[in-house]
């Protein structure tokens, strides 16, 4: 069925539902909505999605805005943070929309308390909202009760959303609820956000908050969320888009993992996923409609976030970066003596105090990115220019530097192949031809059609040479449903030839897919081994031969071949302690490969290696949080020529930093005056050139930095 003919039958089937409910005056809006778009009275008809053709250049004005799409009125304060507010502190303004009303059972309990509540849904999602104001007037330095802008945004179709505006010197927060029902009652009973993404002809209600400017019922289908999504996307152009996970881990349920409020299945709750869902086909519809219209892609970069994810592995946030989240939460949650002036509540009650911190979930106490890796991936041309590569409004991009050592780039070149996952691998294989690596929303309908996900390839046909077309290479899972669960591809050339792919199962173990030298592809194989998180790291070593580490939940994971060429198989009992996320591995000068990462929880890294063993090296200035980057490189202050180890990480406060050396007396110098990064940044270490550290902007840009000296003690 297309999206035309599905639509029909989603408002012929509202149509029936509504007026057999007694609900009229809905059922002529229906009716309305189903045949123009709300605001012109013009038909319209749902965009067509990106396609991987899609190769022209792409519109920016310069500014920086955040925009995130979350389920719930807390959900961004949980998973999305820090990164949200590191982005808000720096100056991006942030637009944080709200899909559903979050009324729950109506219940707005204080925990360990038994006195009864008595069940208010339009007054939960009020105190909900009001939280949400509480939390975000704090991150904008300003005092929690402050009052803000609050007004009605017009939507497409005829809906109307209240939006709340605040602003704080150069500084700006705007939150925008949606308010659709958790569990959509009345003409369309016990109907929830899954089936709105999932089945075709569903509708769903919105409630009416206790106070809110907006005191009509609208109602969404499909389409319509979908082109409310977009919309918003347009009307605010964001140039980074923050989504949750459309594609959470497989969970099985027991004693030791009870099921909470995880979907069932799955490692997260039943709204988070559709709402996810939805936000990647209303980027995918903004995109191809703004080709459509203007001829240039909108020029953005997009982070998902994992949700109960966090309470399945290991914790990764240390203490002071997990300390101001929880503040913020804790502005959230408020208490019933808060004087807010909101006679619906002053906050989710339940999340008050120091719920975040003493939960057994420790929700807050992670974040975890669903496409990990750093970004831009870089290498240099043979003038000595950086080039990078990255993914900017789904599509695959390469930026070059202007001149060797400019430290700017020029406009992006665009790849296609999308809409792309926000993650890339880039190799040069042994004929020095670069190959990309991304993962591909193949499919991405609902409302019963095709929802699927592959891994895709795009080879240079010589070196420096010309790119060819996008290749499928499909997934290491069969099914579509599996198959959603790929991990982000990572490759590395060897010097026999081949190019090794690696990526994680939907069964959280490893499997791998080889390049010939002939240039055909072998199928999928898996490897075996135990659980791993997805953020794989690969390296060859002195003789060619593949290692690849991953984070376990027990210890660190590594896979590697007995001699170069050969198989890569599993390598169990590591010995090493259990690792907050991926571990940095880097060749050292003595052929030996070291590992560096933090414990859970820890902002301390340490350096496992041969002289070290499980005991570890501590690293004590390097402290910071999120994945550590290492490779060997010449050190600039000294005139040996010999190399060492250098470290790429973020500090508590989201800047790179980079450190010379894992002895005593190194000192990390920060990239002070770059911008806050968005995700993490990438180091580059080519012999014959200095070390270059890049980022992604929150303006959606490249930026480099050359670190030419770290301090001593």
């Amino acid at each position: 069925m297309n999206d035309t003919a599905r639509r029909g039958a989603s408002c012929a089937a509202t149509r029936r539902q509504l007026l057999s409910g007694g609900l009229g005056a809905l059922a002529a809006a229906t009716i309305a909505r189903c045949g123009s778009s709300g605001r012109s009275g013009t038909p319209v008809g749902p965009a067509p999605a990106v396609t991987p053709y899609a190769t022209g250049s792409f519109a920016t004005d310069g500014k920086s805005l955040l925009l995130q799409v979350i389920a719930h009125p807390d959900d961004d304060l949980f998973f999305m943070n820090p990164e949200c507010y590191q982005l808000l502190s720096s100056g991006v303004p942030v637009v944080t929309v709200v899909v559903t009303a979050g009324e729950s059972s109506g219940r707005n309990r204080v925990p360990h308390e038994h006195a009864p509540v008595a069940r208010d849904k339009p007054g939960y999602s009020a105190a909900r909202q009001q939280g949400m104001r509480q939390a975000y007037a704090e991150m904008l330095g300003l005092d929690r009760f402050t009052r803000w802008q609050r007004t009605m945004l017009d939507l497409p179709h005829g809906a109307r959303a209240e939006m709340n505006v605040l602003a704080a010197g150069g500084r700006r927060a705007r939150l925008i609820f949606l308010n659709i029902a958790m569990l959509s009652e009345g003409g369309v009973r016990g109907v929830r956000l899954p089936a709105l993404w999932g089945t075709p002809g569903t509708m769903m209600r919105t409630v009416v908050a206790t106070g809110s400017l907006v005191s009509q019922v609208h109602i969404y289908d499909h389409q319509v969320l979908v082109d409310v999504l977009a919309w918003l996307m347009g009307h605010f152009r964001p140039t980074v888009i923050h989504t949750m996970d459309p594609d959470p881990d497989y969970q099985v349920h027991d004693a030791a993992h009870p099921k909470g409020n995880d979907q069932r299945h799955f490692s997260d709750h039943r709204d988070h996923t559709p709402t996810a869902l939805f936000t990647w086909k209303a980027i995918s519809q903004w995109v191809a409609d703004s080709v459509r219209r203007g001829g240039r892609s909108p020029s953005f970069t997009t982070m998902a976030f994992r949700g109960y994810y966090n309470q399945r592995w290991p914790h990764n946030l240390p203490p002071a970066v997990l300390a101001e989240k929880a503040r913020y939460i804790a502005a959230y949650g408020g208490g019933t003596r808060w004087e807010c002036g909101d006679p619906a509540g002053c906050g989710d009650y339940n999340q008050g105090g120091t719920h975040a911190l003493t939960s057994r979930k420790g929700w807050a106490r992670s974040a975890h990115p669903r496409y990990p890796g750093p970004l831009p991936a870089p290498t240099t041309d043979h003038s000595g220019r950086i080039v990078a590569y990255g993914v900017l409004g789904t599509q695959a991009v390469r930026w070059q530097e202007t001149s060797p050592g400019s430290g700017r780039f020029d406009a992006p070149h665009n790849f296609g192949g999308g809409p792309l996952a926000p993650s890339l691998s880039a190799v040069t294989d042994t004929a020095g031809r670069q190959l990309l690596f991304a993962l591909r929303f193949s499919a991405l309908e609902g409302q019963g059609g095709t929802d699927t996900r592959e891994i895709v390839v795009l080879e240079q046909r010589s070196a420096g040479g010309s790119f060819g077309v996008w290749q499928g290479l499909g997934t290491p899972d069969a099914g579509a449903g599996r198959g959603r669960r790929v991990g982000c591809p990572v490759a590395v050339a060897t010097p026999d030839h081949r190019v090794h792919l690696f990526a994680r199962t939907a069964a959280k173990s490893l499997a791998t897919r080889i390049r010939e030298a002939s240039g055909r592809w072998g199928p999928w194989r898996r490897l075996g081994g135990r659980e791993i998180q997805d953020g794989l790291t690969v390296l060859l070593d002195k003789a060619g031969r593949i290692h690849v580490y991953a984070a376990g939940h027990d210890t660190v994971h590594h896979w590697a071949q007995d001699r170069p060429g050969g198989p890569v198989t599993f390598r169990p009992h590591t010995g090493l302690p259990v690792p907050d996320g991926a571990p940095a591995a880097v060749l050292g000068p003595a052929g030996h490969i070291a590992l560096i990462y933090r414990a859970p929880a820890a902002a301390t890294p340490y350096v496992y290696g041969a002289s070290s063993g499980a005991a570890g090296t501590p690293l004590p200035h390097f402290t910071g949080y999120g994945p550590i980057t290492a490779h060997t490189a010449v050190e600039p202050a000294t005139d040996t020529g010999r190399g060492t180890t250098v470290l790429l990480g973020l500090t508590d406060d989201g800047q790179a930093q980079v450190q010379y050396g894992t002895y005593a007396n190194a000192r990390p110098v920060a990239a002070s005056g770059r911008p806050v990064t968005v995700g993490s940044p990438s180091l580059l270490a080519q012999h014959g050139h200095p070390l270059s550290v890049l980022g992604i902007s929150p303006d959606a840009t490249p930026w480099a930095w050359r670190p030419h000296d770290t301090p001593q003690a």
